[in-house]
């Protein structure tokens, strides 16, 4: 038995859109040098009765059983290298299928099942996948073709407003300080680590979508696509 990160403060299970959920719970690491206290998310797609889980999140007993009222978890999905601490929690729970990037670091010895790729399978019908092809850690966003579109990104794309309750008092301070908080942002230490370029973010533009799921900060509806349009030429011109 592995010694898994426990479950940690978490919100319920929310239907953003139909078949697709959303829960927020809490992250606590050190980073720079400093210790971090803030919140993260995991987002949930239903094909069927099947669940796809991406950004993973532990949930407690409570939490689970609500995840379990929805489907039977038949997948797992990394898209961010960054994140990942919760997926052989679900992996060994369930026996999920579980997704990543080639070159991804994982915990727990974990190894991929299916490779990710642009032009391979993905865990449920009307998914696509856009590969980041200059960021120095391998990273992804998928879009579920569902509502006009809908992108489900990890760091890349953030659309933390302010802290919510999963913050502590200094990592609030820190991070808005870093410039954190701000819709439609470009996640600060995601580009810090990762130094992207511009092109990866034409490409990204290209995409038909209208909202955005992040994993960090809320759900942005309806005009996520200008939105971080903007971002992006606010970031590197355009």
């Amino acid at each position: 038995m592995h010694n898994f990160s426990p479950a940690l403060p978490h919100g319920e299970i929310q239907q953003v859109f139909p078949d697709v959920f959303f829960v927020t719970g809490t992250m606590k690491t050190v980073l720079l040098g400093a210790h971090w206290h803030f919140s993260r998310n995991m987002t949930i797609v239903r094909d069927g009765e099947d669940l796809t889980l991406i950004n993973s999140v532990r949930l407690d007993d409570a939490g689970l059983a609500q995840l379990e009222a929805l489907g039977t978890v038949r997948h797992l999905v990394k898209i961010g290298s960054l994140h990942g601490i919760d997926d052989a929690f679900y992996k060994q729970r369930y026996g999920a299928t579980f997704w990543a990037l080639p070159g991804m670091p994982h915990d727990h010895g974990l190894v991929p099942d299916q490779l990710l790729s642009v032009d391979g399978a993905l865990p449920f019908q009307g998914a696509s996948l856009f590969v980041f092809e200059s960021s120095k850690l391998p990273e992804c966003v998928l879009r579920i073709d569902r509502e006009g579109g809908i992108l489900v990104a990890c760091d890349a794309l953030q659309n933390w407003i302010g802290a919510d309750a999963f913050f502590s008092e200094e990592t609030t301070k820190m991070m808005s300080d870093m410039g954190f908080f701000q819709s439609a942002n470009i996640g600060p230490y995601w580009m810090k680590v990762n130094e992207p370029q511009g092109n990866d973010f034409a490409r990204l533009g290209t995409l038909e979508f209208r909202h955005v799921l992040c994993g960090h900060g809320v759900p942005l509806r309806d005009n996520a696509k200008q939105a971080f349009l903007q971002r992006f030429t606010q970031t590197f011109g355009g």
